[in-house]
């Protein structure tokens, strides 16, 4: 797999304390993008799947895998053996793409809809610097949206993730 970079204890890429894997490779070359040293197919690194895989049970903490770019449906199927793992050992995955889940779904590849179906959260759609703003949590520009796959795929329309309230488990007893 060629990789940018690893990240193991990321905490802006989702919630929770993650292991960000950053691929290698992006076709979109979006203007204004954090990550542009990713955009060389042919730069970073190759990295054994495997050692990656191996790599992301090392700290116990870690509640999550986050696949960003690069364009990690450029490198599909090895992007789904580490969603694959880290749904084995009861992470969530977060996948990050400038392509758009209409665009996934319409190319119909076989490893793009595995990975799609492996992913809880996809954060969709190229990065705009006219749409960019610090106040977003987890994306950079308004025109990406957070989408919960499972029900999306379950509904036939986007579901948006929204970050689950801290207290709601509590309850305030009535006087």
């Amino acid at each position: 797999m060629r990789i940018a970079n690893t990240v193991s204890d990321s905490i802006v890429d989702g919630p929770g304390l993650r292991f960000a894997v950053f691929t290698q490779g992006c076709p979109h070359h979006c203007p204004g993008c954090h990550n542009p040293e990713t955009h060389d197919p042919n730069g970073g690194k190759e990295v054994p799947v495997e050692e990656l895989a191996a790599r992301m049970g090392k700290d116990p903490l870690i509640q999550g895998l986050t696949l960003s770019g690069g364009e990690p449906f450029a490198q599909a199927a090895d992007c789904l053996i580490l969603a694959r793992a880290a749904h084995a050992a009861g992470w969530t995955v977060w996948t990050y793409s400038g392509y758009t889940l209409e665009a996934i779904l319409a190319k119909g590849d076989s490893d793009w809809l595995a990975l799609l179906e492996e992913t809880d959260v996809l954060v969709d759609g190229p990065f705009l610097e006219k749409e960019q703003s610090y106040d977003l949590r987890f994306r950079g520009s308004r025109n990406q949206r957070l989408i919960q796959v499972k029900e999306t795929l379950a509904q036939g329309k986007p579901v948006l993730w929204t970050r689950p309230d801290p207290l709601a488990k509590f309850t305030i007893p009535e006087s």
